[in-house]
Formats: C-alpha cells, structure tokens, sequence
C-alpha cells in the first residue's frame, strides 16, 4: 500500500527540507509534475491518448483538479455534489479502529452507514484539505537570504519567511496553507487549503475485500484487493468549516469525478492526481552509498522487531489487537516497502548508477571555469554536510524509539506546546502556533483507542534496549538516571496521563506546571527536554548550510538537464502532482504480469482463513458469475485490479485514477516490491501501479454490501446524482 512513510518516531524538525530535482527521459510515463507545467508535458499526454484539453490540467478551479483533495497523507477525491469522498480502504482503516471495538469489530466486518445521520465520526486528527490554490513565492521567501549568513541565520531567516507567508494566507478563514521547497530550496510554492474539520466515515468494506490478502499480498502482484472505502466532508450550516455538530451539513464541492461508465482496458490511457510524499532520485552517490548501506538496513530491521513485538503483546487479546491493528499495519507495510527497497537498489546497481549520473554533472561543471566558480563550492559544501546529516540521521533513529510509549510521547508534546506557549506567536516553533493547537488536540486524543497500559510498556521497554545500543554519549543521562529511580512499574501505576481528559487538560497548563508535577512520565519528559533543544539547533543549522549548498547545486544540475534537452521536474514533496501512462502489464524473469486480475482470481485464493477469507456474500456471487454490468466485455468476467506504467510513491494512496476524458476508473493504491526503487532511480521496465479497478468496487458496493444508496448518489448507470444525500 501507497501511503507516507510510518515513523520510529519523532522526525527531526525542519521546515527547509532539502529537496531534488529529476529529469524526464525517454519513457513518457516518469515524473510527478506540477499542475503548472501542463504546458510543457501537454503534447506528450495528448501523443499518449489524453483528450481533454492539456491546459485545462493547470487550473485549480475547474475539474478535474478541483475534486481532487488531501488527507494529511493520503489522497482523495469528491465523488459526489454532497461531499462523499473516496479513498483507500488503508487510509480510513484509522477511522475504522477508532469505531470499533471487540464487540463492534468494524475492521473485520466493515461499515455501511444505512443514512446519513448514521455516518460515524472519524479518528480525531481527520481532516479533508481541498485545493485552492499552489502559488509562487520564492522572492518572498528568499528575502534577507544571503551567502553572508551562517547555518542558523539562514535557516531563522527562512523559518521567519514561512510563517509570514503562511500567517498572511491564513487570515482568510478555515484555510490551511504551508510552503514547501523545490528544486532542494531553489523555488518555493505556496499551497493554500480549504482545512474541513468535520469528516465522517460512511462506507468500507469487510477487510476479507478492503484487505484482501494482508501483508502477504502487499506490495505483489497479482493482487485481488478491493482497496477503497469513503469519507463525507461537513461544513457549518454556512459554509464555514467547524468540527463535528449534529446540525452540520454535506460539504458542497466545485466540482466532482464522475465515475466513468466504461471500464478501462489494455493499453488504454491512465492519469493519477494525488499528492505524493517524497522521492529522493538525484541525491548525490555519497547519500544514496550511506542510505542502503546503513539508514535503511537499520530502520528495516528496527520495523521488523516492532512488528513482532506488536503480536507478542497483542497475541490473544482481540481488544488489543483492534487498537493497535493500524499501528501494526502501518510497520509493517513500511517494512516491507524497505525490504524491497534494498533489494531493488542491489538488482539495478544503484551505486554505480549514481556513481555514474553524478560524474557526468561534475565532468560538466568542471569543464567550464564559469560554471566552476558558480558551482563547484557547492558540490563541496553539500558533500560535507550530507556526511554530517548521515551520522545524526542514524542517532536520530534509535533515539526517537523512546516514543514508543505513547505517553511519554504525549507528554514531551504537551511540555514543547507548554515552553513555546511562553513566545510570541510567530516566534514559536511550527508545529506549536495557534494554528496547531486543534491538530495537537487531536493527537492527544486518538491514544484514548490505540493504547493499553500493559502493551505500551512491552513495547516501550523493547524500545529502550535499542536507545540502549547508542554510545554512552549519545544517549540522555539525566532520563536514564531519572527512570532508573523511578522504575517501570510506578511508571505505568502512578502516572495519570492515560485518561484523555487529563491529557487534555495539561494543554492550559504553564511551563512551571509540569516542572513542579510528580507525574512520572512529565518528569522524564522535562529532563530530556534540554537534549531535545540543543539536538534540535544543530539540525536547524545543518538545515541551513544543506539549503545554501544543495539549491545552488540544483541550480547547477538543472542547467546541466537543460543542456541536454530534457525537461524537468521537482521530487515530490506532497504538493498536487499529476502523472500519466498506459494500462499494462510486464515480464518478469519468466513470469508473464497480464495487467488484470479477476473475481476468478480472487475466488482461487480464497481459503476462508486470515488474509485469505473473503465474505461469504461476494465468494457466492462470484460462483454464481452475478456481476451484473460491472463485468469487462474484453475480459468476460469481473476485473477487480490492474497494473499500469504511472508514477507513484507514498502519500499517492487513494489517489483517482482518470481517463482520457478525465472519469474515475479506479483508485492508485500500490506499487509492485520490485519497483519501488523507483523513489530512488525510475527504472520503466520494473516500475508498475496497482490499482483498484472502479468495476470492483462498484460491484462490491452492489452485489455484495448493499449500498445502492450511495451508487445512486454518485449517479452510477441510469441512476441520477441526488443532491440531499438520500
């Protein structure tokens, strides 16, 4: 599954992430471009079969763009007039947990709302972002910046720049808006959001459909996994986005998709809209050497052991396997993702490969003493600090594993918001601003269901003899002396912060509050709070010294793709991004990939047992061959998903998946293991997307779940789109 990267946990802070650049070769089906550069990629989607208007893909207010829509990690798109929105079954399996419990096990069974005021709230933290706007802001952001400032400076000056930016787009109401870095800091977009605060889950499948062969699938092909489910957006009876209230009504859209009335087949032109996370293709061969050498080998193995520590702790417990079902999820989707990482990188010699690219562009920049002088003190700069951004990167790892324990978590959050309470607003740290307050909020009450003392401190004393690995001087005294004294057991027993109310109510509470607490999990939060800082000013003057060498090396590396003619793209970074290719299947080392698989298939796995157990609605419609219209004529039988040459990488979860006229056909949900090396060097042989095929889902939502009701508000067949949602 597609979806951002799951955390060990809490990443280092920087705003001015450093990012790379890519260019187009050959194979039409590579990048992740901006909504802007339609005209420069618009000849070759029409050469492909596109046949809207190319032009019309830049436009953030008219469809097809504006239906589509951010999940703070996933993708999404409106699929009706009334808010209705559709995405990934994994990406509202959060909403399904939070819903459940032993007794009312959504993950298993599924959801179907039978009317609207049944739709249940989803998991705090849930938000809908609709797109309005991706502008230009570089001089603004780049001004005061100058090769006179030093690491910090620069990076204060930035930071400074951001919130100003960010504060001036917020003073329009209910808007979410962020700047981000292109091209590693060269250009900067804003990218403005309509923020809806009340979403609710109306519709999923069981997970025999929704998760259709589990871990064991994940990441194959081929895959028979119904992978979707929906959200509705709510508004204030105004218009105006406020959180959940009875009187709330549907979110009414620009614009939504129509789900198109044939189905696609071989060959047949794809588009996906989404919003991607990271890509890292052009980073130089010295930070590609350190990633799959050391970075990732650790932080596969350090997924894998938390993996099987969450079904050691959870192993019996139905109650507690439902809690942590999307944090055991998520490790290990992500795990495996870096297994095939890893493998990927040595089948393709990744290393030489970018030994070799990299070569190429110094050769260039050294042939010339212009682009010397322009260039080459960067190239050295960036190399210097990208050594010193390995070594921190691999402490950083093991020394975020302490927030395993959620509430220790929680109250190092809660003791930061408390400290930076005492600024001025634009002075204190992103992530910790007025506008941070709800989402902060949020987090804190989503442990009420995905924590249980016992599993917490298994996990948490797992964690601590992996900190336990880091040398002496990379490890906190002051909380290891302090936790010895206090002992696990009056840890977990005198502690108050598992009650939500309790946590919540520490968010009012002054910097002097938790220094005088006898909270025991508040009082380690305190002492590693002065190591949390001083770790946090170096990252931030390493951030700025990345800045000032890589966006002159992008600069440089952008003339040089120029040079030889191909145009270029940024990595991606989570802003709206559009790809294209073709419907199609591949060989592999005497394996033939057909680009379809089939309810045939689905029934062939099916074994009634874990990952393999479908519902017993849809395994006796299948043999019955009961498809209705929602079978392929080319096919003759029910598709359920396909494979095709577009671009993804995570954060692309649930992103639609168009036609040439710009219809929903499916839903991106997956990568092949073999291919997602592609975040790294796009490899067209290898690189392949599986999507959920919209016949399957429609026919799911009609053969199997009943929920005509909601094919009748997306206008499926002869149906017309309802307006009241009923």
């Amino acid at each position: 599954m597609i979806r951002l990267a799951v955390r060990t946990g809490v990443a280092p802070h920087c705003a001015v992430a450093a990012l790379l650049l890519y260019a187009m070769p050959a194979a039409a089906e590579e990048g992740m471009w901006m909504p802007g550069q339609s005209d420069e990629i618009g000849a070759a989607m029409r050469e492909d079969g596109l046949e809207l208007d190319p032009a019309g893909l830049s436009r953030l207010d008219a469809a097809p763009l504006n239906a589509i829509v951010s999940l703070g990690g996933c993708s999404a798109s409106f699929v009706s007039p009334v808010g209705l929105v559709v995405t990934n079954h994994h990406c509202v399996v959060g909403s399904l947990q939070y819903n459940s419990e032993a007794k009312r096990d959504y993950l298993t069974d599924g959801f179907l709302a039978e009317g609207r005021g049944d739709e249940l709230p989803a998991a705090p933290g849930t938000r809908v972002y609709v797109i309005e706007d991706l502008r230009d802001v570089t001089a603004a952001m780049l001004k005061g910046v100058t090769s006179k400032l030093g690491g910090l400076d620069r990076y204060e000056r930035l930071d400074a720049n951001r919130k100003a930016l960010i504060t001036r787009c917020e003073k329009q109401p209910n808007r979410r808006c962020d700047v981000r870095p292109y091209y590693g800091g060269a250009s900067y977009f804003l990218q403005q959001q309509l923020e809806v605060l009340d979403v609710r889950l109306v519709y999923a499948p069981a997970l025999g459909i929704g998760s259709f062969g589990g871990d064991t699938d994940n990441w194959m092909w081929p895959r028979h996994t119904g992978d979707f489910g929906f959200y509705r957006a709510y508004v204030a009876p105004d218009g105006s986005s406020r959180t959940y209230a009875k009187d709330n009504v549907p979110y009414r859209p620009k614009s939504w998709l129509r789900i198109a009335g044939k189905g696609v087949k071989e060959g047949d032109f794809v588009m996906v809209a989404g919003f991607p996370g990271t890509t890292r293709r052009l980073r130089t061969a010295a930070e590609v050497r350190f990633n799959f050498a050391q970075y990732e080998p650790l932080w596969q193995r350090l997924l894998t052991d938390y993996a099987a520590q969450l079904k050691r702790a959870t192993a019996g417990d139905r109650e507690a396997q439902i809690r942590y079902a999307s944090i055991l999820q998520g490790a290990e989707n992500y795990e495996k993702k870096l297994a095939g990482d890893l493998a990927g990188a040595d089948a393709i010699g990744l290393d030489a490969r970018k030994q070799a690219e990299e070569e190429a562009y110094r050769d260039w920049v050294g042939a010339d003493p212009a682009r010397q002088e322009r260039y080459s003190a960067a190239i050295d700069a960036l190399d210097a600090v990208a050594a010193e951004y390995n070594a921190a990167s691999l402490k950083g790892l093991r020394q975020s594993l302490l927030n395993r324990a959620q509430l220790l978590g929680s109250a190092r959050l809660l003791y930061r918001w408390a400290k930076e309470q005492d600024k001025p607003d634009a002075r204190r740290e992103s992530g910790y601003q007025k506008r941070d307050r709800k989402l902060i909020a949020d987090r804190l009450a989503q442990v009420e269901r995905r924590f249980l003392s016992h599993v917490d401190r298994e996990l948490f004393e797992a964690a601590l003899d992996e900190y336990r690995q880091l040398p002496a001087e990379d490890r906190d005294a002051a909380f290891e002396a302090l936790l010895a004294a206090i002992g696990l057991d009056r840890l977990y027993a005198d502690t108050k912060l598992g009650d939500t109310a309790t946590r919540l109510r520490w968010l009012d509470e002054p910097a002097a509050a938790f220094e005088a607490s006898d909270d025991p999990f508040i009082k380690l939060a305190v002492a590693l709070y002065p190591g949390d800082i001083a770790a946090e000013l170096e990252e931030k003057e390493r951030a700025g010294r990345t800045h000032a060498a890589r966006s002159t090396y992008m600069k440089g590396l952008h003339a040089y793709r120029k040079s030889k003619g191909e145009p270029v793209y940024p990595d991606a970074n989570g802003s709206l991004r559009l790809t294209w290719g073709k419907v199609a299947g591949r060989s592999r080392d005497g394996e033939i990939w057909t680009p379809f698989t089939t309810a045939e298939g689905l029934l062939a796995k099916h074994t009634g047992k874990g990952e393999f157990d479908a519902p017993d609605e849809a395994v006796a419609a299948i043999r019955a061959k009961d498809y209705g219209p929602h079978a392929s004529p080319d096919l003759g039988t029910l598709p359920v998903d396909f494979l095709s040459t577009v671009d993804i990488t995570n954060g692309n979860s649930g992103s639609a998946t168009l036609n040439a006229r710009g219809e929903l056909v499916g839903l991106a949900f997956d990568g092949t293991l073999d291919g997602v090396i592609s975040d790294w060097a796009f490899v067209p042989e290898r690189n392949r997307t599986i999507h959920v095929d919209s016949r399957f889902m429609l026919w799911t939502m009609d053969k199997v779940d009943g929920a005509q009701r909601l094919l009748r508000e997306m206008g499926v067949g002869d149906a017309r789109p309802v307006s009241d949602g009923h």
